[in-house]
């Protein structure tokens, strides 16, 4: 199955479910536009895509109090369906339709994976509140939509590993998008989308593919260039204290080295293969 040919279904899906999605933005885009559209895919190839991941064990771990999670973005080292996937997503009918949902003008995909690729979650994992980086890798364009498709089949509620956004800060409730299998959830990226990973609650793993979409224009007026920015959740104020220590910290080191102490390991790079 080719990144076209799951191309054209992805189009398919979101055409027929485009009045609801853009409903589901427009109502929620005074706090942080989101949307999500089930069944995305037919189900024997989300169910493909699902057990062509690799074991968790053979994907990079990150682990400290920001976040315990398994990524990759290196593709070439897995099944090639999983690049195929990712990278349907960034068809250009997708992202023309993305934006006729969103009103999002100047869409553009990452082909380097900055941040995207595949992730998993394991009992325990979790992501904290946070703003995520507001710029792609050269510094040059504003990160602007999370697309996430969850592909673990039979993932229920009670798992955890959910989408949670934090439209009033994070000392208020959060709305949550739960990760359920063959659904694809959607948000805007700005100076104000606190979102989250609820932690992992089951002995399975919850598989997502990734993409962040970019452009030459912020979302909103308020909008500056940040590092990611992690918090704490509402009990966790210690916590919350040393992250946002952290943030400043790494954002006044950004400050100096406009790209960074070190490059940020986490983007495909093609010519290793």
């Amino acid at each position: 199955m080719t990144r076209t040919k799951i191309a054209d279904l992805i189009v398919e899906r979101l055409t027929e479910a485009q009045a609801d999605a853009a409903a589901q933005f427009q109502g929620s885009s005074t706090a942080i536009g989101h949307f999500v559209v089930d069944e995305l895919l037919p189900e024997a190839l989300a169910l493909q895509i699902h057990e062509a991941f690799p074991d968790n064990r053979d994907m990079t771990l990150k682990k400290s109090i920001r976040e315990y999670k398994h990524i990759a973005a290196q593709m070439d080292q897995y099944n090639p369906i999983l690049e195929e996937a990712i990278y349907a997503f960034q068809d250009p009918r997708v992202v023309a339709l993305v934006h006729e949902i969103t009103g999002i003008t100047g869409l553009e995909p990452d082909e380097n994976l900055y941040a995207g690729g595949i992730s998993a979650m394991a009992q325990g994992n979790f992501l904290n509140p946070h703003l995520d980086n507001s710029h792609d890798k050269d510094r040059n364009k504003w990160r602007v939509l999370n697309l996430l498709f969850y592909v673990t089949p039979d993932w229920k509620d009670q798992y955890g590993g959910h989408l949670e956004l934090w439209p009033d800060g994070v000392k208020k409730p959060q709305i949550t998008l739960h990760s359920r299998f063959n659904r694809l959830a959607v948000m805007a990226t700005h100076q104000k989308s606190w979102h989250s990973v609820s932690p992992v609650a089951h002995q399975g793993t919850r598989q997502c593919v990734s993409n962040y979409y970019f452009s030459d224009t912020a979302l909103t007026p308020e909008d500056r260039f940040h590092v990611t920015s992690f918090r704490g959740r509402p009990d966790q104020k210690l916590r919350d204290l040393v992250l946002q220590l952290d943030a400043k910290a790494r954002m006044a080191l950004r400050k100096v080295f406009k790209k960074g102490v070190r490059e940020n390991p986490h983007v495909y790079k093609k010519d290793q293969s």
